[in-house]
C-alpha cells in the first residue's frame, strides 16, 4: 500500500510559477512509475505529465510541454511538478498518482495509487 499526499498548491497570477510535491509513503517508492493529472470544474481528469521509476524518461501533455517540468527524488520518496508561465486554463485540482511497475503511462486507469488533490488557481 502506497500512500501520497500532495502539498504545494496556491493561487498565483497568470505568468506566475509553483512547484507541486508528492510524498510517497512505502519503501518500494523507487519502483514505482509517477504522474500528475488534473481536474478543472465539471471537467474529467487529464493527464498532465508521467515519470519513469529511475526518473530517466518523462512524457508531458502537449498543453503543458515547456512550461511544467516533472522530476523525483527517489531517496526522499518525492515527486515534484514544477509548473512555470502559468495560465488561467491551468486553473484544476492537481492530483499525483503512483503506479505498480517502472514504466510510465498517460491512462488515468492505468495508475493503482493516488492523493486528495491540490488546489492550484491562477488569476488572471
Amino acid at each position: 500500500q502506497v500512500q501520497l499526499v500532495e502539498s504545494g498548491g496556491g493561487l498565483v497570477q497568470a505568468g506566475g510559477s509553483l512547484r507541486l510535491s508528492c510524498a510517497a509513503s512505502g519503501r518500494t517508492f523507487s519502483s514505482y512509475a509517477m504522474g500528475w493529472f488534473r481536474q478543472a470544474p465539471g471537467k474529467e481528469r487529464e493527464f498532465v505529465a508521467t515519470i519513469s521509476w529511475s526518473g530517466g524518461s518523462t512524457t508531458y501533455a502537449d498543453s503543458v510541454k515547456g512550461r511544467f517540468t516533472i522530476s523525483r527524488d527517489n531517496a526522499k520518496n518525492t515527486v515534484y511538478l514544477q509548473m512555470n508561465s502559468l495560465k488561467p486554463e491551468d486553473t484544476a485540482v492537481y492530483y499525483c498518482a503512483a503506479r505498480r511497475t517502472e514504466g510510465r503511462a498517460v491512462a488515468a486507469t492505468r495508475y493503482d495509487y493516488w492523493g486528495q488533490g491540490t488546489q492550484v488557481t491562477v488569476s488572471s
